[in-house]
């Protein structure tokens, strides 16, 4: 069974997991097929939950069958399609573009990071691609899907290692 994330109104994103329909946020620019790096767009396609980040300092360990590790302050994610890194978990300091995982909202308190763009990595295809916690009035995101706190942590703690986030245009 998969986390399906599509629209549902006009400016409505819904994730639907089984019997399970969660509001979600998904990438500024929507979910298209055509995905550039830096263009906000959810890539439309199934993705492979890959490992799932959290931050111990803020809540506990999710419980989930997926790969699970802790984050601190010197992870980040490479962004830069010119770099040997790109799309690839880094340690700060890094010398080239990419994202902080410690951040001071809660956005990536619970980071699933998605198998997109990850076998193999084309440079400028698109980095970063996650599912994580929304922001209080699901906002959009840069690219990623975004559920509550309570509906991530609920969907980790059902989701097993072959289910796939996918992104669906279809209404």
């Amino acid at each position: 069974m998969n986390l399906i994330v599509k629209q549902v109104g006009d400016e409505l994103w819904q994730a639907e997991y089984g019997e399970k329909r969660w509001r979600c946020a998904v990438g500024r620019s929507g979910i298209h097929v055509e995905k550039k790096e830096g263009d906000g767009v959810s890539p439309v396609g199934c993705w492979p939950l890959r490992q799932v980040f959290y931050r111990a300092d803020r809540m506990a360990r999710p419980a989930t069958s997926l790969p699970c590790a802790a984050i601190d302050p010197l992870d980040g994610w490479c962004d830069d399609p010119a770099h040997a890194e790109y799309n690839r978990q880094v340690r700060l300091p890094f010398d080239a573009g990419h994202e902080n995982l410690w951040l001071e909202d809660e956005v990536y308190d619970c980071v699933v990071v998605l198998g997109h763009n990850d076998d193999p990595v084309i440079a400028g295809a698109g980095s970063a691609i996650f599912l994580h916690i929304a922001r209080p009035n699901y906002g959009p995101t840069a690219g990623c899907a975004a559920l509550s706190r309570e509906d991530l942590l609920a969907f980790l703690a059902a989701a097993g290692p072959t289910t796939q986030l996918c992104f669906s245009n279809e209404r």
